[in-house]
């Protein structure tokens, strides 16, 4: 197993981590401050949303200087002494790459405006179709941009239009442009130089479009969403946009002598499409594409039936020799305890760091924090501002990313200042860091737990089987031979259910408490002997058994 296979990857909002010099804003050396605590919780890896210079339209994800760090956040000099903090306590670090755009404020942008050489076509740039009685120009097709509106923007001083798949600010570098390729490969080669072990790639399927720029079909034109009114096979997740992300992966081995460099790939799609991203075993592309398939399910149905399909639909899938992984939330969706609800919390974590594969947790989710009231005035992200203050909440991705509540003093402990970037969630009096660490049960506890069995034997190399008992309890084992067993058994009805967990192959009659919900505190103990052919699961909770797997006896023929 290779260090990504093994970890906990634990993703890192910048803004909203720590803040040290008492602006209001995360920071690196904030950051830097608390990784005793993500040692601590047993992660040995971390995924940091974008840090790089960046007039912060969207938020860091419009990078105006792809080698350099944002004065909010501090300077290279801070980025060195975090990166040499977190080697010393053994965590690798994981930076956002976002290959697709930059703002509009970069050099290159500035220069291909003035179609200075050889910038001229490192954006795509087109003529107007046309222009109306009034002398406004027409855009040449109907595409859409993710954020809403045109995917287009006219420029004057050009005089032509240019592509944005997201904010006006942030427009499409131009990928068949061989010198662009080459240019962001450059950017990855001065990262890794930094010390970086690997990249988050993000909204990589967007990295193409239709040269003859056919205007898309329409799919659903009553959508509230005005992206989603369009099928967009012209777009998004073209054939050659694989090609561009080998090239990304190919240099990354380049520099994996000492090891691995690590791909994650942005993309959200239907399963069966988005396997081809893994590549193949002589053509590899991404070590694992996102799967976003527990959040999907989480905003539909939730139930053991649903998440036991969710599971077995990634799995079945997964190209042979590929790696899972399984990610329950992140900066642009709502918060895993709002969609799942705060009493599943623990369960959900069980779930994920204990299947095969990689888990993924946004910062907070450990000890359940939850989406934050934010006003009309108080709103933040672009998206939700450009969406007005009637439907704003419909849209703004802030309730996620407020500030990480780290003890019931001031700001949660965030920061000094008199106000922060976006408000603490009023439940930070009781929901925080330090009142978990101090209780003696809570979902921190349950984590730490969770993420030392991922250390075992059967969890890192055994077979996996799962089942649904009762129609409401999602139930799995993770069998090696030899190795104690684990079994994760989750409850999602509201009621108490008795179930009979014999009926799943190498369990025996007995087993022992590992790890259970904080909502069966009362219910049960750790290492507390049960037994399996009938044990009682109270509602909306799981808990982690340890047995010893029973074998059939092999046959010796004669």
């Amino acid at each position: 197993m290779d260090w990504w296979q093994t970890t906990v990857l634990y993703q890192i909002y910048p803004r909203s981590f720590q803040d040290s010099d008492g602006d209001g804003t995360g920071d690196l050396k904030g950051i830097e401050s608390r990784l005793d605590y993500i040692k601590d919780l047993g992660v040995g890896a971390i995924w940091l949303s974008p840090i790089y210079k960046s007039p912060m339209k969207d938020f860091g994800y419009d990078i105006q200087d792809f080698r350099d760090i944002a004065p909010v956040f501090g300077t290279m000099d801070d980025f060195h002494s975090l990166s040499r903090a977190m080697k010393e306590r053994g965590i690798k670090l994981v930076l956002d790459f976002v290959p697709n755009h930059s703002s509009n404020l970069h050099e290159w942008f500035q220069k291909s405006v003035k179609r200075e050489a050889p910038y001229t076509d490192y954006y795509v740039w087109t003529d107007a179709k046309g222009f109306e009685p009034e002398g406004t120009p027409i855009p040449p097709n109907n595409w859409r941009s993710v954020f809403g509106g045109s995917a287009w923007e006219w420029n004057q001083e050009r005089h032509q239009f240019y592509l944005h798949q997201f904010l006006k600010e942030q427009p499409d570098l131009n990928y068949r442009n061989p010198w662009v390729l080459q240019e962001m490969k450059n950017v990855l080669q001065f990262w890794l130089d930094q010390g970086v072990d690997g990249f988050r790639m993000d909204a990589v399927a967007h990295l193409l479009e239709d040269e003859e720029l056919r205007d898309e079909p329409v799919k659903d034109e009553d959508s509230i969403d005005e992206y989603s009114q369009l099928d967009h096979k012209y777009t998004f997740n073209l054939p050659k946009v694989l090609d561009i992300l080998r090239e990304f992966r190919i240099l990354l081995d380049k520099n994996s002598e000492n090891g691995t460099k690590i791909m994650i790939t942005e993309v959200y799609m239907p399963v069966e499409k988005l396997m081809a991203y893994y590549g193949n075993k002589s053509h590899p592309i991404a070590h694992f594409p996102f799967n976003f398939e527990l959040i999907s399910v989480s905003q539909e149905n939730i139930s053991a039936q649903s998440i036991y399909s969710t599971i077995m639909t990634w799995m079945d899938n997964l190209p042979k020799g590929a790696w899972p992984n399984w990610v329950s939330g992140n900066h642009d969706n709502s918060r895993m305890a709002t969609r799942f609800g705060n009493e599943l919390v623990d369960a959900i974590n069980m779930i994920m760091l204990l299947l095969p594969g990689t888990p993924v947790t946004y910062n907070g989710e450990e000890m359940g924090m939850e989406d934050t009231d934010v006003s009309w005035e108080q709103t933040k992200d672009t998206v939700g501002i450009n969406a007005g203050p009637m439907k704003y909440k419909l849209f703004s991705r802030d309730p996620e990313r407020t500030p990480m509540q780290w003890n019931a003093g001031m700001n949660a402990g965030f920061s000094t200042a008199n106000q922060t970037w976006l408000p603490v969630n009023p439940n930070y009096k009781t929901l925080n860091v330090q009142s978990q660490l101090n209780a003696k049960w809570s979902h921190i506890k349950v984590y730490k737990l969770l993420a030392k069995a991922r250390k075992t034997e059967a969890i890192m190399n055994g077979e996996l089987a799962i089942r649904v008992l009762e129609d409401c309890v999602l139930v799995y084992t993770r069998v090696k031979k030899g190795f104690p067993g684990y079994m994760v058994v989750v409850n999602f009805a509201v009621d108490t259910v008795i179930v009979d967990l014999t009926k799943l192959d190498h369990v025996p009659n007995e087993s022992f408490i590992y790890v259970f919900s904080t909502t069966y505190a009362h219910s049960f103990t750790a290492k507390k002997r049960i037994s399996n052919s009938e044990v009682m699961m109270p509602g909306q909770g799981g808990m982690v058994l340890t047995f010893v797997p029973e074998f059939p006896e092999e046959t010796i023929p004669l």
